[in-house]
């Protein structure tokens, strides 16, 4: 697996996500990580390239360093108590591309409902090639953040790109879809809700 990543880096045309026929290869009994019990957990979604792939059970997720827009240093831990929709992508992945301006979407509606948006940049040229992207597509507000190492996609032994992985609250990694999909769509929020539990409560105003 560690080879295959490798690769697929060094060749950014092969870095795209892979057929939806494909399954993740982490060692013998794959169906107890992708099992079929996972299902009844959140309703189905599917992306372009196949389902959302829930885990049997959720797992702690690894810990990953990036940066955002003002060269602050982040991890998932900072995230903690809000659902994480952590998304990989670079801007030379054309799927990737097209899913942004959903994934822009999600955070403005998900971010009062406790449910955050991670879009990580992959690209080596990190803020200098990002910004201009976001400014040339019309992604503002959506944060930035920036992991041109690439060592958050060994971490997660990702196959391809776009991949999403959903986070919950406590900082567990719940499952991944691979390929574009539209994370605004009433059907990747029932889940993203179902994911997240019982919704935060509001924030109390002063009288």
């Amino acid at each position: 697996m560690t080879t295959y990543i490798g690769t697929m880096w060094k060749d950014r045309r092969a870095f795209i996500a892979l057929g939806a026929g494909a399954t993740l290869a982490l060692g013998a009994g794959g169906s107890r990580i992708f099992g079929p019990a996972a299902a009844a957990k959140a309703p189905a979604f599917r992306g372009q390239m196949g389902p959302f792939r829930l885990l049997d059970e959720p797992v702690a997720a690894p810990e990953i360093a990036f940066r955002d827009d003002a060269d602050r240093a982040l991890t998932l831990a900072d995230f903690r108590g809000k659902l994480v929709v952590l998304n990989f992508w670079a801007t030379w992945c054309a799927p990737c591309v097209e899913e942004m301006p959903a994934l822009r979407r999600l955070h403005t509606a998900g971010t009062r409902e406790g449910i955050e948006v991670v879009a990580l940049s992959l690209d080596r040229g990190g803020l200098r090639q990002v910004a201009p992207f976001f400014a040339e597509h019309g992604l503002k507000g959506l944060p930035v953040y920036l992991d041109p190492s690439g060592a958050s996609m060994r971490a997660f032994k990702l196959r391809g790109l776009p991949t999403t992985v959903v986070i919950d609250p406590a900082g567990r990694d719940t499952g991944r879809l691979e390929g574009a999909a539209a994370w605004d769509s009433k059907d990747a929020l029932a889940m993203l809700r179902a994911l997240r539990g019982p919704a935060p409560a509001p924030t109390p105003t002063r009288a």
